[in-house]
């Protein structure tokens, strides 16, 4: 199970409909099939005895903690979240939500897709709106050159393509 995320100060609460979707169905989820699930298995390891050396109940109620703090938080997140399911106006410019295609200097291509913070997914290229790369993204159109802080250095690439 994910560890709850925690919400950054200054955190932009927007996600995209996509994303949307996948909080919603994850708590679904949990309130639906996970938790039944443990709380059945929390009261099959109850009925046993003593509790106090019952490895299966105190693991179990381990679970049903964690599985409660995560219904939490995305309840609450899901109520704050801001979701932007339009086109922006000028399409030519990289704005929340577009795919960008990026090539740096020894002509490597790499292809992002900026999105809210609840949606970072590094096996997609799915990045946040608050990072570096998004920030120094953000308002550029095809051709613009754009160096970017990194943790060693910086690194120019060129904007090769926008897409929504």
């Amino acid at each position: 199970m994910r560890t709850p995320a925690t919400k950054t100060a200054g955190a932009t609460a927007y996600i995209t409909p996509e994303g949307h979707r996948r909080l919603s169905e994850e708590l679904a989820h949990l309130w639906k099939v996970k938790r039944p699930r443990v709380t059945q298995a929390v009261a099959e390891a109850a009925a046993m005895g003593d509790r106090s050396e019952n490895a299966e109940y105190i693991y179990g109620k381990k679970q049903l903690r964690q599985i409660d703090a995560r219904i939490r938080f995305l309840s609450k997140r899901l109520s704050e979240l801001k979701i932007v399911d339009r086109t922006p106006g000028d399409t030519s410019k990289i704005y929340f939500g577009a795919w960008v295609i990026l090539e740096d200097a020894d002509g490597k291509q790499s292809e992002f897709r900026i999105v809210g913070p609840d949606e970072i997914d590094p096996e997609k290229m799915f990045i946040s709106i608050n990072s570096p790369m998004a920030a120094a993204l953000l308002r550029r159109t095809e051709g613009d050159e754009v160096t970017v802080t990194k943790p060693i250095g910086t690194a120019t690439f060129t904007v090769i393509a926008v897409r929504y």
